[in-house]
């Protein structure tokens, strides 16, 4: 872009190279700036994205989501007896690396521990019962739940290091139950959340 400089006519008109050279050095300069602040702004959109990612992928529930493949093929850790309102059966079940945990007395259980708790309710069984010739017999009926444990300290670290579920026909059960979890589990500090002992 040439320079013009306005003059009367009839007028000689001249230009100052020194007084040119500091105009474009004044443009050029301006824009460097524009380019360095709008660079700048780019990276600072850009990294509020990436660690908004970031913390988005890191947000895990406080909950498992889904059913353990191959539980029914664990091993048996124990069985319960819940009276009162409960009124259930129980068998709790663990992956290899919770029975490994078991019979070692590891404690903290490792990452990677899953413990199942297949939960029926405590029926009669006349079956059984007219053979012995007196109701002395129960046996699991109806399936009331299933509950899982997952250990997991980096993803459940704001449930001491466990992901509680609870499963109904097949679908979890709703957020506001499962946040009671921990909290019950969490007087149960010196065996690091759980209640079942191994029946050996």
């Amino acid at each position: 872009m040439q320079d013009k400089i306005l003059v009367k006519p009839g007028v000689s008109a001249s230009v100052d190279p020194a007084s040119t050279h500091i105009r474009r050095r004044y443009r050029m300069a301006r824009i460097a700036f524009l380019l360095v602040a709008v660079v700048t702004v780019t990276s600072v959109v850009a990294f509020m994205t990436l660690a908004s990612g970031h913390a988005e992928k890191g947000a895990a529930p406080i909950f498992v989501t889904k059913i353990p493949p191959g539980y029914r093929d664990w091993r048996l850790i124990s069985l319960s007896h819940e009276a009162g309102n409960l009124n259930s059966l129980g068998a709790v079940l663990g992956n290899d690396v919770a029975i490994k945990a078991y019979r070692e007395g590891t404690l903290p259980y490792p990452d990677g521990t899953v413990i199942a708790a297949l939960h029926y309710s405590h029926s009669p069984s006349e079956e059984n019962n007219k053979i012995f010739g007196r109701p002395q017999s129960f046996v699991p009926g109806a399936s009331t739940n299933i509950q899982f444990m997952v250990k997991d300290s980096v993803n459940y670290a704001a449930t001491g290091g466990w992901g509680f579920v609870s499963f109904k026909d097949g679908q979890p059960g709703a957020e506001a139950q499962m946040k009671t979890c921990f909290p019950c589990h969490a007087q149960e500090k010196a065996r690091d959340l759980v209640f079942t002992h191994y029946a050996p």
